[in-house]
C-alpha cells in the first residue's frame, strides 16, 4: 500500500493505493474479506480456496525470490563472467549477447528485473557476503571424542562463503581431514587397507546437504564427527512430492536454481541416483548402509557408520585360523597323539629359529600340514611372537621351554 499526499486549491487530498496482494488470501484479524464489483464480503469457503489457488499461482520457490537491498556489487561478477555464463550458455550465443549484465543474469534467473536486485540463488551461489543475508548459510564441522554429542570437542572448523568458493573447500576438508586409511592385519603375513568412510558418499551426502537445506533457516548445516559414526543435518525436511513413505524413489527440488547452477558446476547429476549410489559405496567399503532419519519436520538427518574393523591381532587370528581349520578337513596329523605333537612343535620351531621370517603357508608346505594345523600349534607356543606385521615382521623366540 502506498499513500501520497496531493494538493489542489480548494484543498489537500491524500490518496491511498492499496495493490493486490501476490500472496493471496491476506487476513485481518482473522478474517479473509473480499471485494467483487460492489460486493465488499467476508470471503466464503469457495473464494478463499480459489485465493489459495491464486497464491500457489504466484509464488516462486525461496531462492527465486529477489533479496531486497542487495546490490550487483554484492555479488562476484568476475566469477560469473568468466566461469558460470560461459558453463550455462553456449560461447555463440555469449558472443552475440549484447545485453548489459542485469539482464544477463535475469535470463539464468540471478536477478528480478521488477524490484531491481539480485535473487537469494545468486548470492548463496556467488554472493561476496551471503550469511550478511542469510545468518544460517554456512557449514558447521565438530570432531567430538567419543560416540556422543557430550565427548569433548577436538576440532571444530567453519566453513562460509557462496557456493562456488565453499563446495571445493568442502571436499578438500572431507577428503584430508575426514577420510582415513590405514594397514590392518588380517593373517599373519598379509594386510589389507581399510578406510573408514568412502570419500564419494561423503561428498555425495554434503552436495546433498548444500543443495536441499532451507536457507531461510538460522540453522547452519551440522557435520559432527564420532568415533563410529558421522552424523550430517540440514534445515529443512522433506520437501515437495518427497514423502517419508515415498523416500527416496520420489524427489523434489526446494532450490530448483541453486541445484541447476551445482549441475552446471558438475556438483550434481540430479538423476536421483544420489542415495542408492551412496548406499551402495558404503557397502562396498565395508559399513552398514547409512540411516536417513526423515520422522523430523524441521530437519533431515543421515547417519553414516564408519567401517567396522573385524581384523584381529595376530595371535587370535592364528587361534581362530587353528579352530576354523577343525572343520574344514584340516586336522591331518592333529589325532596321533600328544608326542607326534610335540615333534611337530619342536620342529616348528627349529624352523623359526633358522628362518625368523619364514611364513606359516611355508611351514605347512614343507611340512606337508595344514596350514591351519600349524597355526593352531603356533597359537600354543608362550615362548615365540611375531613382532611387527605383514612381511616386514618377524619371529622372535624367548629363551624358554617348548609349550604345549
Amino acid at each position: 500500500m502506498t499513500v501520497e499526499r496531493m494538493e489542489f486549491p480548494d484543498g489537500d487530498l491524500l490518496v491511498a493505493e492499496v495493490s493486490p496482494s501476490l500472496l493471496p488470501p491476506v487476513r485481518y484479524r482473522g478474517r479473509v474479506f473480499v471485494r467483487i464489483g460492489p460486493r465488499r464480503d467476508i470471503a466464503s469457503e469457495a473464494e478463499e480456496r480459489i485465493l489459495t489457488e491464486r497464491r500457489m499461482a504466484y509464488m516462486a520457490t525461496f531462492d527465486a525470490t529477489p533479496c531486497l537491498g542487495a546490490i550487483l556489487d554484492d555479488l562476484n561478477l568476475e566469477y560469473i563472467k568468466k566461469e558460470y555464463l560461459p558453463s550455462v550458455v553456449t560461447p555463440e550465443v555469449l558472443a552475440d549477447d549484447k545485453r548489459d549484465i542485469k539482464e544477463q543474469l535475469a535470463s539464468v534467473r540471478l536477478y528480478d528485473r521488477i524490484h531491481g536486485c539480485p535473487t537469494y540463488a545468486a548470492l548463496i551461489l556467488f554472493g561476496k557476503n551471503p550469511r550478511y543475508y542469510l545468518p544460517g548459510a554456512y557449514v558447521q564441522f565438530v570432531r567430538f571424542a567419543g560416540k556422543t554429542i557430550g565427548g569433548e570437542v577436538l576440532n571444530e572448523k567453519r566453513f562460509q562463503g557462496p557456493l562456488f568458493q565453499l563446495l571445493p573447500a568442502l571436499e578438500s576438508f572431507v577428503s584430508d581431514a575426514i577420510i582415513t586409511q590405514r594397514p590392518v592385519a588380517v593373517s599373519l603375513f598379509r594386510e589389507k587397507t581399510v578406510i573408514n568412510y568412502p570419500n564419494n558418499a561423503l561428498r555425495e551426502l554434503m552436495m546433498n546437504a548444500c543443495m536441499h537445506r532451507d536457507y531461510q533457516s538460522n540453522m547452519p548445516i551440522r557435520l559432527y564427527q564420532f568415533d563410529d559414526h558421522i552424523e550430517i543435518m540440514n534445515a529443512g525436511g522433506l520437501y515437495g512430492e518427497a514423502r517419508p513413505e515415498n523416500f527416496p524413489n520420489v524427489n523434489d527440488y526446494r532450490n530448483p536454481i541453486i541445484a541447476e547452477a551445482m549441475k552446471e558446476m558438475k556438483y550434481v547429476n540430479m538423476f536421483n541416483q544420489g542415495i542408492r549410489r551412496v548406499q551402495d559405496m558404503l557397502l562396498e567399503n565395508g559399513n552398514k548402509e547409512a540411516v536417513f532419519d526423515v520422522s523430523k519436520l524441521t530437519a533431515f538427518e543421515v547417519t553414516v557408520p564408519s567401517t567396522v574393523d573385524a581384523t584381529q591381532d595376530v595371535t587370535q587370528d592364528v587361534t581362530q585360523g587353528g579352530t576354523q581349520g577343525d572343520t574344514q578337513g584340516d586336522t591331518q596329523g592333529d589325532t596321533q597323539g600328544d608326542t607326534q605333537g610335540k615333534t611337530l612343535d619342536i620342529w616348528i620351531e627349529e624352523q623359526i629359529r633358522n628362518n625368523p621370517k619364514i611364513t606359516t603357508e611355508e611351514l605347512a608346505r614343507i611340512s606337508k600340514k595344514g596350514l591351519a594345523t600349524i597355526k593352531r600349534h603356533i597359537g600354543k607356543f608362550t615362548h615365540i611372537k611375531y613382532v611387527g606385521s605383514g612381511y616386514s615382521g618377524h619371529w622372535e623366540i624367548v629363551e624358554n621351554n617348548i609349550g604345549s
